[in-house]
């Protein structure tokens, strides 16, 4: 399913772009462009709400595009027409901001999240998180459902915990890796994997999970989602990032599990 929706945002996408270049569409005359929105995966509820929060107070229409912030920052990088980048990293922001593909006067930082081990509902396993605990012998025979460590963020804060916890070594070769976050929760929803590590706004919106334990925060680097306007993006891009950092966003973002900035 993941791979199908990724898929289906390459192909708006394409779509896009090719309205955007011809020019010659009688829609995109007859209406405005909504504004379109990359955002990371766990964002997807979240931002689905402040956008339409945001539509219904401006008349501004939005899109979204949800996936692995590594993924939708080698599309900007790559030229995609999004105006507004929510990342789930700052690296990946770091990233385009040294190659001046954002507008670095409107980042900041607009949400804060948790990192959580989950497993189905039904699921008897209990483990208390804590340096060299039994993780692994937890596992079974199963295998440990996270992002994908090298590039995606959820998967980058789950093996830096990992590693913190002493627990890295045990389960290094026993993961059931992910192309995003909401992928890796699939993956427990379904249970495929006995053991997943999401965010914690991730577990709460799904109820075929239960949170096993939050990773103490000191274990992994602070979580945290900067959004920024992709360069060259108008003034509406610039707005709707004013609006993330706003009290009815930051409201918003409240009932979904995130922290504030």
């Amino acid at each position: 399913m993941r791979r199908k929706a990724v898929l289906g945002a390459g192909l708006w996408l394409a779509a896009a772009a090719g309205v955007w270049v011809g020019g010659s569409s009688t829609s995109a005359r007859a209406a405005p462009r909504p504004l379109l929105v990359f955002a990371a995966a766990s964002l997807t509820d979240a931002a689905r709400a402040i956008g339409r929060a945001y539509t219904a107070q401006t008349g501004e229409p939005l899109e979204f595009s949800f996936a692995a912030s590594s993924t939708l920052a080698r599309q900007i990088e790559a030229g995609a027409p999004a105006g507004v980048f929510i990342s789930a990293d700052a690296k990946w922001m770091d990233a385009l901001q040294v190659r001046q593909a954002i507008d670095p006067r409107t980042r900041r930082i607009v949400a804060t999240n948790r990192l959580a081990l989950i497993a189905p509902a039904a699921s008897r396993i209990e483990l208390t998180i804590a340096p060299h605990c039994a993780l692994a012998a937890a596992l079974g025979s199963g295998r440990l459902a996270m992002g994908e460590p090298s590039s995606v963020p959820a998967g980058i804060y789950a093996h830096a915990a990992l590693v913190s916890l002493g627990l890295w070594g045990s389960v290094a070769d026993r993961l059931l890796p992910a192309e995003d976050v909401r992928a890796a929760l699939e993956y427990v929803a379904h249970d495929e994997a006995p053991l997943g590590i999401v965010y914690r706004t991730d577990a709460l919106i799904e109820p075929r999970v239960r949170i096993v334990g939050l990773f103490p925060p000191q274990s992994h680097p602070p979580i945290t989602y900067p959004a920024a306007a992709v360069a060259g993006a108008g003034a509406d891009a610039a707005r709707f990032v004013h609006f993330l950092a706003g009290a009815d966003a930051q409201a918003i973002f409240h009932k979904y599990g995130f922290g504030s900035p």
